[in-house]
């Protein structure tokens, strides 16, 4: 695929069709490096990303024990005296 570079402002870009961008996970960020004369784009994940998903996962599991027992609150009361 060929693409044509661009005036945007003072600066020049590409553009890269939608389908593309969806295939390699791009949404709004990415982190770009220059490797061997090489343009790489890379999509930028937010942490903790698919988190929530994976703890629903784990709960449909079972897989969301305790591994550290619960403290007892009244203990933690008596050090803070």
């Amino acid at each position: 695929m060929k693409a044509d570079v661009i005036k945007i402002g003072n600066s020049k870009g590409i553009r890269l069709p939608a389908s593309i961008l969806k295939q390699c996970g791009i949404d709004k960020k990415v982190e770009i490096e220059i490797r061997h004369n090489n343009i790489i784009l890379r999509p930028v994940k937010q942490p903790r990303e698919g988190w929530s998903a994976a703890f629903k996962e784990m709960s449909k599991r079972g897989d969301d024990q305790l591994l550290i027992p619960e403290i007892d609150v009244e203990i933690l009361e008596e050090w803070d005296k």
